[in-house]
């Protein structure tokens, strides 16, 4: 039986903005991060981005994989995933808003979220340098379904270029902002050179889905680590061996 993988999406990780206040779950707090991930790499899962992903996208390769996304290239992602990743030794991609480098994430301001630093072209290196991959969020974080056909071409194949020319990396991996788009951009992704697009639609990728329409598992800052696990373990095997498996590497963990 094919084993279905997760695809992670991240935004900030970050400490929680106050209760009420808008989109508070897509910040995931640092320890909460760290977590997770050590949680991961003891029950035996790899992370890996998107590139690294690829092989087991395309079903050449088999093995306990998920993926690890992080939406719009905010400088906390750097300063507190970042030494996380590397305890581990798991890789991610930062899907990154190539007008915005440097800047703060502007787009968000009527929905009320606080504007935040965002990487700049000096960050966007280290993080490569680290062995992780930058992808591409469009120019200008746009609604693509809202734009002329030139201009979504535009935030498509030109991101790409620009951050290329940016980090002297190849960026294969895009993300459409706001999940929303059409058959149109998924061509357009395409023809522009990337290997993979991910979307917000919930669900587990399948060796043998479109590359350019993944869908993803968003991870709620405001839950729990056991249901972290859960959510990722179930799909993949029978829930009860999952918690055996999760209660067991607790056990030892506290020994």
């Amino acid at each position: 039986m094919t084993r279905a993988i997760p695809i992670l999406m991240y935004h900030q990780i970050d400490a929680l903005p106050p209760a009420g206040m808008p989109f508070r779950h897509l910040t995931v707090a640092p320890g909460a991060f760290a977590a997770q991930m050590r949680w991961m790499h003891r029950l035996g899962y790899r992370g890996l981005s998107m590139r690294d992903l690829q092989p087991y996208l395309s079903g050449e390769r088999r093995g306990r994989v998920f993926g690890i996304t992080f939406d719009d290239g905010y400088l906390n992602v750097l300063r507190h995933a970042l030494p996380v990743l590397r305890e581990v030794g798991f890789s991610a991609t930062n899907y990154v808003v190539a007008g915005r480098v440097g800047g703060t994430n502007d787009w968000d301001a009527a929905h009320r979220i606080p504007q935040v630093p965002l990487m700049s072209a000096d960050h966007l290196r280290q993080w490569a340098e680290a062995g992780q991959e930058i992808g591409s969020h469009t120019t200008d974080h746009v609604d693509l379904p809202r734009q002329e056909p030139e201009q979504a071409r535009t935030q498509i194949a030109g991101s790409r270029q620009r951050l290329q020319a940016l980090t002297g990396q190849p960026v294969d991996a895009f993300c459409f902002p706001y999940g929303r788009y059409d058959e149109r951009h998924v061509e357009l992704a395409r023809e522009a050179g990337y290997r993979n697009a991910t979307t917000i639609q919930r669900g587990l990728a399948r060796p043998g889905d479109d590359a350019w329409q993944l869908p993803r598992i968003t991870v709620d800052g405001t839950a729990g680590i056991a249901a972290f696990l859960v959510q990722l373990l179930t799909p993949y095997e029978d829930w009860r061996a999952g918690w055996q498996r999760f209660k067991r590497a607790r056990t030892r963990s506290h020994g």
